[in-house]
């Protein structure tokens, strides 16, 4: 069995695959500042997803979602200034939101997957 740490970055790989399929363009992957880090960032047309993403083996304690509460989400926002600060012609002219992807399963390649837009 895959470590808490494996899993996760098994989920990431899993959710950069599904954004890429579905006409997303990865631009950061694990960004670290002062403030903390973004799973991804991720664009597509006009707009600029900061995307959360959280994997799970099982639901039994509860939807990975539960686990971006409203403090999360203030913190998602803060990371997300952050990344446009550092990143301005990138983000020039495009809207900025959070998104979340849940995984739900032991091996994340095969689990169910949900993609969440615009949780702010």
């Amino acid at each position: 069995m895959a470590s808490k740490d494996e899993l996760g970055r098994a989920g990431e790989e899993r959710a950069a695959q599904h954004l890429t399929g579905n006409g997303y363009t990865v631009l950061a992957r694990n960004w670290r500042c002062a403030q903390g880090e973004i799973d991804i960032v991720a664009a597509r047309g006009d707009h600029l997803a900061v995307v959360e993403v959280k994997t799970r083996r099982t639901a039994a304690f509860g939807h990975p979602f539960e686990a971006i509460d409203h403090r999360k989400r203030r913190r998602l926002w803060r990371l997300a200034q952050a990344w446009v600060a550092q990143n301005p012609e990138t983000a020039r002219g495009r809207i900025l939101r959070l998104d979340a992807i849940g995984i739900i399963g032991d091996d994340p390649f095969r689990g169910s997957l949900e993609h969440l837009v615009d949780i702010a």
